[in-house]
């Protein structure tokens, strides 16, 4: 197949022109040619076009070939540049390659021109490979010399008999050594006495496994040049280089590390205390009521959770159903959501109605909740003899009541701001409302609202609603278990963004 060749040709004559090319032609090649006669039309054929060759011819009449290469040169292009004459002498030919032409041809030989040109595209080719491969050794040595320098792991380079030769600037941070103090020393200089010869045993483990698999890190204690033991991980693998073997050790100290996990694990362990606290807090049953049922559930986001759900007694024979959502979920949540609990159950003692009840709390809290935190909450306080129902709702998103049919009866609204926000804020408890066979009141914090599915889209009011009435018939422990995996199943595949909490009571 021919080559393809991009030809740039300095050339008056169209005959000699003619000629050269139909040697190229006939020497395998399929020009691509551009002819150019003065010194601006080459240069913009330099910046205008990429040439695999450019032959000039050694005059022109108002240009001549040493200008062109000189022009050639200043673009700092790799090309071959045959310089083709009729007269020249061999001194003049041989001070232009000097000059830096490659070749040259005199016109009454051209058979030689387009071996000329195939040997000089060849070395072309040579000299962009090997500038390649020096550039990429360049990189390379760059790379490991940042790697070396920047290197944050102590990082040592011994002969065989263990003594260290070579030490990057880390061994200061890591060892207390400057890289010329560690230089000379051995290798079980910087491990404890104790552990010395055990680590002289690893090297020489490492120096014997000619071919074998990477050696695995070692945990260990070293010893920094002040004497003060630290912990740290270790590996020694072996360096074969040309001429001699060698051995690298990469020793990285773990003490903070170390430090971390451990406050990590008392963390996870304080939480894991706190959760079960607070799972006690919440109700291990629902009170045994005539005719009326009642079931509640509390899924935390974190570890532990900032939602509340209670069954209180009240005065009188009534029942409060609470549920309350402290902004926030965590540790600091969960210990203001545990005094709200004792704040309602110890005034649940003393004060008859919803409204009282939550006016005093707000009274009690807003000293210690803070301008980042407060409380939503809402307490339905419910006559099972009567059947009658009246609520106070701080803050807190509606509660719902159905009737037997799944129709909303009524909606337990807002009655004033969340707790702890203003201490002088009052409640009113709403008026009785009459309870039927069949009513279901539901009860939910806002985390089942505002679950998220892989959409983005929020679970809503509604779809809760839906679940309730589609699940009416069945029993309030198997209404609240159906909501629950409905919300699961709506967000499966995102994080659970706030704590789900819900009661369902149910008139028999």
């Amino acid at each position: 197949m021919p080559q393809p060749l991009r030809l740039l040709l300095v050339e008056d004559s169209e005959i000699d022109a003619l000629l050269m090319t139909t040697w190229l032609a006939r020497g395998g090649f399929q020009l691509q040619t551009r002819r150019v006669l003065k010194v601006d039309d080459f240069e913009r054929a330099l910046a205008e076009e990429t040439w695999d060759v450019i032959i000039s011819d050694y005059n022109l009449p108002s240009f001549d070939a040493l200008s062109a290469l000189r022009l050639y040169q200043g673009k700092n292009l790799d090309v071959p540049f045959i310089i083709v004459s009729g007269g020249i002498g061999e001194e003049t030919a041989v001070a232009a390659m000097r000059a830096g032409a490659h070749d040259y041809v005199m016109k009454d030989n051209l058979h030689r021109l387009a071996p000329a040109v195939e040997r000089e595209l060849r070395e072309a080719e040579v000299r962009t490979a090997r500038r390649r491969a020096e550039l990429a050794l360049r990189e390379s040595e760059e790379r490991y010399r940042a790697l070396w320098e920047t290197a944050t792991d102590a990082v040592l380079l011994l002969d065989e008999s263990g003594t260290i030769r070579f030490a990057n600037p880390a061994v200061a941070q890591v060892f207390g050594h400057t890289p010329e103090q560690a230089v000379g020393l051995p290798f079980a200089a910087l491990f404890p006495a104790r552990l010395a010869a055990e680590h002289t045993q690893t090297m020489t483990a490492a120096a014997a496994n000619i071919s074998g698999p990477q050696r695995p890190i070692l945990e260990s204690v070293c010893v920094r040049r002040d004497g003060r033991e630290f912990p740290v991980e270790l590996m020694v693998n072996r360096l074969p280089l040309p001429g001699r073997n060698w051995l690298v050790a990469f020793v990285r100290d773990v003490m903070e590390l170390k430090r971390a996990k451990a406050q990590l694990h008392e963390n996870e362990e304080q939480f894991r205390v706190a959760r079960e606290i607070q799972q006690r807090l919440f109700p291990k049953a629902a009170p045994q009521l005539a005719n009326i049922e009642i079931s509640g559930f509390s899924l935390p986001a974190d570890a532990i959770g900032g939602d509340y759900f209670d069954y209180i007694p009240l005065l009188r024979g009534r029942w409060g159903f609470v549920v309350g959502d402290v902004t926030g979920h965590g540790l600091g949540p969960s210990l203001l959501m545990a005094e709200t609990r004792a704040c309602l159950r110890v005034l649940a003692q003393t004060h008859e109605a919803a409204g009282d009840i939550l006016s005093q709390a707000n009274r009690m809290l807003s000293g210690d909740v803070g301008e980042e935190r407060y409380v939503t909450l809402l307490l339905a306080s419910i006559d099972p003899v009567a059947r009658t129902l009246n609520f106070a709702n701080a803050g807190h998103p509606a509660a719902v009541l159905f009737d037997r049919d799944g129709v909303v009866k009524a909606t337990l609204k807002r009655s004033g701001p969340p707790l702890g926000v203003r201490s002088g804020s009052e409640y009113a408890t709403s008026p009785e409302l009459p309870l039927h066979p069949g009513d279901l009141l539901l009860l939910m914090t806002d985390g089942i609202e505002e679950a998220m599915s892989p959409a983005e889209e929020f679970y809503g009011t509604e779809r809760a609603c839906d679940v309730v009435r589609a699940h009416r018939e069945q029993p309030a422990a198997a209404i609240v278990a159906a909501l629950a995996a409905a919300v699961g199943d709506f967000s499966r595949t995102t994080v659970q963004l706030d704590d789900l909490t819900a009661i369902v009571v149910k008139v028999l």
